[in-house]
């Protein structure tokens, strides 16, 4: 059908925007090259044991409202969502617990107990990152993108120093938090996009307002319940679905997308394309036409990757919670090893996150399923993952042994690895990049390659590789951002 539209990919980003486009009428078609839909939010099941294998946590619950009222449903019919208490578990190698409640009076009595003279700091930094939020919502996350030059308006000149962009994550909770442990919590939101809280600009900063003021949340049955929710939607607005099947080519007519060529050498024809993948592989693998592109998006920094232990455990360990993090005595250190020297950390934060404590029928009784992600240089610098992948596990759970989950070698029952080798493989995310490029200068958030391909009518990216960027909301956002601009585009093309 030549007036279909074509999705590369069914990640949540290309789920989000076929939805939204078949809603509005439009014939979709979506392609997926692994036979699971859903992207890096995916599943591992072997052995009794369940793992997500991507996002673990939800944050702005209403982005996925807004996408099911959109095709008028409700998403309650669709899923539940739990919200996680404590939000997170935090370990630190001299024995320091903390638990991050969203419930404001046990939030205020963990900070009290261990540096109270914070409390009026944590006030003032929601305050400020609340700033932050107002400045860039309506100017940056919830509207379509295309450039810079998009955000040069009145507003932004008005807004502008309130999005504290000339300083550092790290710069700006150090004026609000005096305890190290405080400042090495807020550090960590600027992992959530793949970035050095020492070099990513304090905007980011928002991403600690977002989970404290709106919660965080999980799906329950597991994160990939959304997948499915998603994919049973798009399924009875008429979205048609093929797994399986790779495309190896965007063909062009007149510097326009006009369909796609599959690996099998099908030729399918289009209206237009959508990439739900990194637009950095996009264009060196899908685009042979735009290789000064391809180039130029190769130069950028990439985020970080992740090194990945899924564990099945014939023990229990009463002192995690649903989610944990054991950190670096030296977290400065730790992104300097990542981001600089592009090796793995020494010591490295880890982050386990057991969700049979949620859902109990994610391991055996008396077992646990530890999900455990250690932040990674992307792939291009100096490690041999062949060689290195088993030495690192071994470095990874020693740690974890001497933090407090005794003997946790000897319990291990069913084991699987993933390094950033795997994550590239798996999800065509260059370099093995979770999130993309990296946030790691004032800029990056700019650099990101538009909604629209430069040079190419017809032809839209959607995802974390694109604006505004990583994460569950921010993907779906994106894939309201492309039904906007395809509507916009469409209505141009009726006036000619």
């Amino acid at each position: 059908m030549k007036d279909q539209t074509i999705i590369v990919g069914a990640g949540l980003g290309g789920l989000a925007a076929a939805i939204r486009l078949a809603a509005a009428g439009h014939s979709v078609l979506l392609l997926e090259k692994n036979q699971r839909i859903g992207g890096k939010l995916n599943l591992v099941r072997e052995q009794g044991y369940t793992f997500d294998t991507g996002p673990s946590l939800l944050t702005m619950p209403w982005v996925i409202r807004d996408l099911f009222a959109a095709a008028g449903q409700r998403m309650e019919d669709y899923l539940h969502l739990d919200q996680i208490e404590p939000i997170c578990r935090y370990t630190w190698p001299d024995g320091t617990v903390f638990h991050a409640w969203q419930r404001l009076p046990q939030l205020i009595q963990e900070i009290e107990r261990i540096s109270p003279h914070d409390i009026h700091g944590l006030f003032r930094f929601l305050a400020y990152s609340a700033r932050i939020y107002a400045a860039v919502a309506d100017n940056f996350l919830l509207k379509p993108f295309d450039g810079i030059s998009e955000l040069l308006t009145p507003r932004l000149l008005r807004d502008g120093p309130q999005i504290d962009s000339l300083r550092s994550v790290d710069a700006a909770v150090r004026a609000y938090f005096r305890s190290p442990y405080l400042r090495q919590i807020f550090n960590r939101y600027a992992t959530y996009n793949g970035s050095s809280p020492y070099l990513s600009p304090a905007t980011f900063n928002v991403i600690a307002y977002i989970e404290f003021a709106e919660g965080g949340w999980y799906v329950r049955g597991g994160m990939y319940e959304l997948g499915r929710a998603l994919l049973r939607l798009a399924e009875e607005l008429g979205v048609q679905i093929r797994t399986s099947t790779t495309v190896a080519e965007v063909l062009r007519d007149r510097a326009a997308a006009c369909g796609v060529r599959l690996e099998c050498g099908e030729r399918i024809p289009a209206a237009r394309v959508i990439i739900n993948a990194d637009p950095r592989y996009a264009y060196a693998a899908l685009l042979p036409d735009h290789e000064r592109t391809a180039r130029r998006l190769a130069r950028l920094e990439p985020s970080c990757s992740g090194y990945v232990l899924f564990l099945g455990v014939n023990r229990t360990y009463p002192q995690l919670a649903h989610h944990n993090i054991f950190f670096s005595a030296d977290y400065p250190r730790e992104f300097q090893a990542i981001f600089q020297k592009g090796v793995p950390a020494v010591d490295p934060t880890v982050y386990v996150a057991t969700t049979c404590l949620s859902d109990p029928q994610h391991a055996p009784p008396g077992h646990m399923n530890l999900f455990i992600l250690v932040n990674a240089p992307a792939l291009g610098s100096r490690v041999n993952w062949s060689q290195e992948a088993v030495p690192y596990r071994d470095l990874v759970l020693a740690k974890l042994e001497r933090m407090g989950l005794d003997h946790l070698r000897q319990h291990i029952v069913y084991e699987q690895i993933w390094t950033p080798h795997d994550i590239q493989s798996r999800y065509n995310a260059a370099g093995g990049a979770i999130y993309g490029l990296s946030s790691n200068n004032p800029f990056s958030a700019f650099m990101r390659p538009p909604l629209r391909a430069h040079g190419l009518r017809d032809l839209y990216f959607v995802g974390g590789g694109t604006h505004p960027g990583g994460g569950i909301p921010l993907v779906l956002l994106s894939g309201k951002a492309i039904a906007e601009r395809v509507a916009a585009d469409s209505a141009k093309k009726s006036l000619h």
